[in-house]
């Protein structure tokens, strides 16, 4: 399993400050959808604009238990390099995130049971600031949509997110804006999945 490759802490102009490196412009907001949340029509709230990225009015929290799916598409494909999170702290914090790429309707919890993600991260803890997770751009070079699976919180019942962001660059082609991503039925939000977070050998550093 491919493990999160550890960065030097960089300024934060060098953290996708404004930059064109920054994925926000290419995200579908709108088809932004969740799985076990507590109020579903929130999901697409993650993806804000960089300047609001600390702003903790907008959020989600899991509904049943401690796990949430959150299916991002994009306007168009994209080369995604990191991933950037504002999390819930202390028992809202969770500890795992899996992500999986191009499913056309996205991921749910009977999906993301049987597959192997493309990437499986142990979260930092602790943090009250943006974080930011490198990817391995080989995995990740083509990406028309990633679902982000966030499990295992603190207090083992609720998890929260503030913010969800993307760095990268875009792709020359360009996705047929006809072709939709189905969005699940609400009643698949109660699924509940049984497992153990994989040991990790390698932590994962916070940017700022």
């Amino acid at each position: 399993m491919d493990e999160v490759t550890p960065l030097d802490t960089p300024s934060e102009s060098q953290a996708g400050f404004g930059d064109s490196t920054n994925l926000f412009g290419v995200v579908d907001r709108d088809r932004v959808h969740g799985l076990n949340l507590t109020v579903p029509e929130d999901a697409k709230e993650l993806i804000k604009s960089w300047d609001m990225r600390e702003n903790t009015s907008k959020f989600v929290d899991s509904g049943v238990d401690d796990q949430l799916i959150i299916n991002v598409p994009f306007t168009q494909n994209v080369r995604v390099k990191s991933v950037l999170l504002k999390l819930g702290r202390g028992e809202l914090s969770p500890q795992r995130l899996r992500l999986y790429v191009n499913r056309p309707s996205g991921v749910g919890f009977d999906e993301a049971e049987s597959i192997k993600p493309h990437l499986d991260i142990a979260l930092l803890q602790g943090q009250d600031t943006v974080s930011e997770y490198p990817l391995r751009v080989a995995a990740f070079s083509n990406v028309f949509s990633m679902s982000l699976f966030f499990s295992h919180s603190g207090g083992d019942e609720v998890t929260r997110v503030y913010y969800i962001g993307f760095k990268g660059d875009t792709r020359e082609y360009t996705r047929d804006q006809n072709t939709r991503m189905e969005v699940p039925a609400e009643n698949a939000a109660g699924e509940k999945l049984t497992d153990s977070i994989t040991e990790k050998t390698n932590s994962q550093v916070q940017i700022r």
